[in-house]
């Protein structure tokens, strides 16, 4: 048969027999006569035995080129990008994840091919692929943000080939994992934010807003972008609601879901049960983050604040006991406006315990928790009715900014930001009394609450990719300034000095 055949009839491909004679003849010419046709024969063959793998999970970074079928069970949303090069047309990406019997991984499709795959709503084209659909992939395997994926050069459907993978139309928070999309959830709302606007590329203005849900598995945060932002004035705490089409993300180690242009959040009537799993008051210990939940014993005033970037922050103070103990709790940013009066109980999620006044633990509750009323005392049967001689008096003894108030001191204990992370104090007016105030309201980056320069950290979304790029953790926004590459929608760490709202980043990852 001649030795080109030979190496061929040896091979399991799906590769045909004319293919690999080609294939061979330009290796011969690459290599510029150093091989004969059996040592490229040999060659071509080695280099298609890696490409084919048993499934998924052998799939491994550095692969030159992977060839296997999967069953796609989520298909993530079309996104436009710029390229570098200077006048080169905007890119189309989209993600999805396909699954066979032994794994699951994520693959990305790059323009025409994407919009061919999935269609585009700007121009009402409908796509090809559809959840369920079988499709035989050939790609590069990489190390991707969140794991190994596969960035497509061909993908086509395998109508005759079956995989036994199921298909989910409804999931549960304990289903979630990263990369999914085309996510449908139902969940009880335990936590309302606001919606905050920024500033695109293009000089448009985006909107994001967040709200917490849960069902009987857990909870997650949901972040809702643009068109679904202003959805969260629709919804209060312990309504039930529908996730439409989420797609699935990370942040801080922690799974979010996201609503973009194809998403929704619709209110359903049906009861969703959500049971917290709440730490003992008296167990809890610094650094830690937990959920604590009781009744309110205390209930400060708002307290508002001048930032030295000329914005206003705002803090309210509560006291929650259960049947351990009772701890002051720092409800920063909106979860200051939250209506919560005496002998309410109310649950408290990812709050940071840290040193609170006069050497008090104090639970701080930022951007990243939940804050939720459950009912009064009376409702709940909780521990804290009781407002007797044992329990200090409504108007609390101050911690957090008010701890400021002592007028003859140059000096303060650092008041502790919506990132739960001490700061040094910036005196600000707090009001009529005269107190001052300060806050580090970094939002899980640890911004400066002065003028000079300190190395922070922060986590967020870009939101702008240009110059200059900005991230957003949810609550804040920051300018960064770095040689690095970064994506839009892409989710990054920067570590740098911070000046006067910029950071100089050092070290993105």
């Amino acid at each position: 048969m001649g030795v080109i055949a030979d190496e061929y009839e040896a091979l399991d491909t799906d590769v045909s027999l004319e293919e690999f004679r080609e294939a061979v003849e330009d290796k011969v010419e690459q290599m510029g006569g150093l091989a004969d046709e059996e040592t490229a024969a040999k060659l071509i063959a080695h280099e298609l035995k890696d490409q084919q793998v048993n499934g998924i999970a052998d799939i491994e970074p550095g692969m030159d080129e992977v060839k296997f079928l999967g069953k796609v069970v989520s298909i993530g949303e079309l996104r436009t990008f710029e390229r570098d090069e200077e006048d080169a047309e905007d890119g189309r990406v989209v993600n999805l994840e396909v699954a066979d019997e032994t794994g699951r991984i994520r693959i990305s499709m790059w323009d025409k091919q994407a919009v061919s795959a999935v269609g585009d709503p700007e121009s009402g084209t409908h796509g090809e692929i559809e959840v369920g659909d079988v499709l035989r992939i050939a790609g590069r395997p990489k190390e991707g943000y969140n794991g190994v994926e596969v960035s497509v050069n061909k993908a086509e459907p395998e109508e005759d080939a079956e995989l036994d993978v199921e298909t989910q139309e409804l999931y549960r928070v304990e289903d979630l994992s990263m990369g999914l999309s085309d996510v449908n959830l139902k969940g009880t709302i335990l936590d309302v934010g606001t919606v905050r606007t920024f500033d695109r590329d293009d000089g448009s203005e985006g909107q994001v807003s967040n709200l917490s849900v849960g069902d009987p598995t857990g909870r997650i945060r949901v972040t809702l972008w643009d068109e679904q932002a202003p959805l969260v004035s629709e919804f209060t705490d312990g309504q039930s609601v529908e996730i439409v089409d989420g797609y699935v993300k990370e942040r801080d180690g922690s799974l979010e879901l996201h609503v973009g242009s194809r998403g929704a959040v619709d209110a359903i009537d049906e009861e969703i049960e959500y049971v917290p799993e709440t730490t003992d008051i008296e167990s809890v210990e610094i650094g830690q983050t937990v959920d604590i939940a009781g009744g309110v014993i205390e209930a400060d005033s708002k307290r508002t604040f001048d930032r030295d970037d000329g914005s206003e922050g705002q803090v309210r103070n509560i006291r929650l006991r259960d049947e351990t103990g009772d701890m002051r709790v720092a409800l920063w940013g909106d979860k200051a406006d939250k209506d919560i009066e005496l002998a309410d109980h109310v649950l408290v999620t990812d709050a940071e315990i840290q040193d609170g006044w006069q050497d008090d633990l104090e639970a701080s509750a930022g951007w990243q928790s939940t804050v939720t009323v459950l009912g009064s005392e009376a409702d709940t049967g909780g521990a804290a009715a009781s407002t007797g001689a044992d329990t200090e008096s409504t108007t609390s003894t101050e911690s957090g900014l008010s701890a400021f108030e002592d007028a003859g001191s140059d000096e303060s204990d650092a008041s502790k930001g919506d990132d739960g992370k001490a700061a040094e104090a910036a005196t600000a007016t707090a009001g009529a009394d005269g107190a001052t105030s300060g806050e580090a309201d970094s939002g899980g980056g640890g911004a400066a609450a002065t003028q000079v320069a300190e190395t922070v950290e922060f986590t967020g979304t870009v939101v702008q990719a240009g110059s200059p790029i900005i991230l957003d953790n949810g609550t804040e926004t920051r300018q960064i300034e770095t040689d690095t590459e970064l994506r839009l929608g892409e989710e990054v760490t920067v570590r740098g000095t911070e000046t006067d709202g910029t950071i100089d980043a050092e070290d993105v990852f």
